[in-house]
């Protein structure tokens, strides 16, 4: 949930020795022209050549790797607001410069709190601006959502940690995406990849469980992999809520009951969960003021209960709606958790795994590997490639 150094993390040279194995192969695109339902607008923000990306990572073997330049576009597209009514959304489509057929991904940013970092506004910098490049010039379009809130539609909150606004954002963006590609005559192989770390990972999940359930005769998802989401949303509160230690991330939270609050209409004061002066703080500056980081010091004793013993009723209910633990994946699926992750703590993969294999999901697996919730990046991505290759041959 909080944001991390993704630039530093990416550049560590294992990540670049296992991007040689995100090459695909192509297959025949028989789609015929339609007119776009989801597509407003495309914009190219810029063309990153296979030069400037091979200087800007400095490693003999992503130069090897990468094989075109890439063109940066902004996408504008129709979607639905948190009423259910349209709204237009932005996200970043990253395509190599290849008459070859090639895949798509789609890929969920983590949390971002400025919407300069949205991947519509393209720096080469950050989270999406390290992996979308070199990925695209590998042979992929990347399809990268903005999320509402940022781009497009920055005028309206982001409803941050939200399952259903995430997934129907991230399967528009998606099928803007597939619009796009076919008016410009970029041809898709069949195969479908969908990846994200740490709010990226919750809203992947929460996206292929929405495919998987509404959407599964539109997508034919390949493959999922995950890392670092908070899918167990009420076991992952009723920890945090219930700690009596300083956390770092209690900001990210702050705002993920401040986004419940308004979208499931508790509409309580902030002085119904915060001690004063915190509540003060965080009316007037939001979820990122400077405050306690103990919760016992944060939280009132009244709402501390409510929620450890599941007694707030619908502070609760709100917490439930947005658990994506407990189903059964269709699809190939991979999580992905740093063992010593004090964020966004493992208990969220294990439960989900643990879950899921319940009901009888074979092709579910979970990787445990060393790191926290920041240094546990590359492994995820080692995990991540090594999990799709096996299911892109």
């Amino acid at each position: 949930m909080q944001k991390q150094n993704f630039s530093r993390l990416f550049r560590l040279p294992v990540l670049f020795f296992v991007a040689a194995i995100f090459i695909t192969s192509c297959s025949k695109n028989s789609e015929q022209a339609v007119e776009p339902k989801y597509l407003v607008s495309a914009t190219q923000i810029t063309e990153v050549t296979k030069a400037s990306i091979d200087a800007r990572l400095n490693n003999p073997i992503t130069t090897a790797l990468s094989k075109f330049s890439v063109k940066v576009y902004k996408i504008v597209y129709k979607t639905k607001d948190l009423a259910g009514n349209e709204i237009q959304a932005s996200g970043a489509v990253f395509v190599p410069t290849t008459t070859d057929k090639v895949s798509l991904v789609s890929y969920q940013h983590g949390t971002i709190t400025k919407d300069s970092d949205a991947p519509s506004n393209f720096s080469g910098e950050g989270e999406v601006g390290s992996l979308a490049p070199l990925y695209a010039s590998i042979g992929y379009v990347i399809s990268a959502p903005d999320f509402l809130g940022f781009g497009a539609s920055k005028q309206i909150p982001h409803p941050y940690q939200h399952r259903n606004s995430l997934a129907t954002a991230s399967i528009d963006m998606l099928r803007a995406t597939r619009e796009f590609c076919q008016s410009q005559n970029v041809g898709l192989t069949e195969r479908l990849f969908l990846t994200g770390y740490s709010l990226g990972g919750f809203a992947t999940m929460a996206m292929q469980k929405m495919i998987e359930e509404q959407f599964s005769s539109e997508f034919k998802i390949t493959a999922s992999a995950m890392g670092a989401g908070a899918y167990n949303t009420t076991a992952f509160s009723q920890f945090v809520i219930g700690q009596n230690t300083n956390l770092t991330f209690i900001n990210s939270y702050i705002w993920v009951l401040q986004t419940y609050n308004t979208i499931y209409g508790l509409n309580r004061p902030m002085s119904a969960f915060f001690t004063e002066p915190n509540a003060t703080k965080i009316q007037q500056q939001g979820p990122f003021a400077t405050v306690a980081l103990n919760p016992k010091d944060l939280f009132i004793p009244t709402f501390r209960d409510g929620v450890i013993n599941s007694t707030d009723v619908p502070i609760m209910n709100a917490l439930k709606d947005n658990d994506i633990f407990d189903w059964k994946p269709q699809v190939p699926t991979l999580l992905v958790h740093g063992r010593a992750d004090d964020f966004v703590i493992p208990l969220n993969s294990q439960s989900a795994y643990d879950a899921m294999r319940k009901r009888g999901a074979t092709n579910v697996e979970l990787a445990l590997v060393d790191g926290n919730h920041g240094t546990a990046v590359p492994a995820y991505i080692l995990q991540m490639y090594s999990f799709f290759f096996k299911y892109n041959q």
